[in-house]
């Protein structure tokens, strides 16, 4: 009976914790202003702790059954406890959900105006990710990210070749494929697209398409190369953890 009692003060207590870690404010602020009202009573985007509102004045859009607390900005679901503060959001495109997903602590997310960025089900970026799409960003389901990783398609300046004179591309499109496991620290530039169950190992630069590697490959390095096949994150056997640990 007591250790009935204990259990049950202590899933209390952990509910509460939790809850005090949500920005009300502006969670509520963002779904009322940004979604349908049938949607957004739902509450399906959470912020937690502080974040800037640099810009929301672009479209936001959630595909697949509507869930309390389905994408989470800075929702605190790795080792690391502490927020820096620093979370930033600028959104003047238009703005993809599939599903479920997250952003860990710290992020910075920016989707430039006639841009467009589909996050997958089930994908994140964990603390201090940085997205910055102008043009065209697609994540994968299980499309996931670890810490201190960016995604960026975007040169952000002019660059030409000095013996023709031609003028090089600023951006070009990211296509992340499903079942995508990134280490931290990966840098994912324009241009790049990977396969389904892909690997990518810590501190790699991604800057091409590597779809004719095939599926189930592990590719590291600056910039990125095949290092091996036949190998990929145990996704079947996780699935139901995942699911479990994230949802709300």
């Amino acid at each position: 009976m007591i250790k009935n009692s204990y259990r049950k003060c202590r899933s209390f207590y952990h509910k509460i914790k939790f809850y005090w870690s949500v920005n009300w404010t502006k969670t509520l602020y963002f779904n009322f202003k940004k979604l349908p009202f049938e949607t957004a009573k739902k509450l399906p985007v959470f912020f937690y702790k502080r974040v800037k509102f640099a810009s929301i004045s672009g479209e936001i859009q959630i595909d697949g059954e509507i869930k309390r607390g389905m994408i989470g900005f800075g929702q605190p679901y790795e080792l690391n406890t502490v927020h820096r503060g620093i979370a930033e959001i600028n959104i003047q495109g238009k703005l993809i959900f599939k599903g479920k997903f997250q952003f860990g602590k710290d992020y910075f997310l920016f989707v430039g105006e006639n841009a467009v960025c589909e996050l997958g089900n089930m994908s994140s970026m964990a603390s201090s990710g940085k997205l910055i799409c102008t043009e065209k960003i697609i994540l994968g389901n299980y499309a996931r990210f670890g810490s201190e990783s960016q995604i960026i398609d975007t040169n952000f300046h002019d660059l030409i070749d000095t013996q023709t004179g031609e003028k090089l591309e600023k951006s070009a499109p990211i296509i992340i494929g499903n079942y995508n496991f990134m280490s931290n620290r990966v840098s994912v530039l324009k241009g790049t697209q990977t396969p389904d169950f892909s690997t990518v190992a810590s501190n790699s630069v991604c800057t091409k398409d590597y779809k004719a590697l095939g599926e189930n490959i592990l590719i590291g390095g600056i910039p990125a190369k095949l290092i091996k096949s036949n190998i990929s994150r145990d996704w079947q056997g996780e699935k139901q953890q995942l699911e479990d640990f994230l949802t709300i």
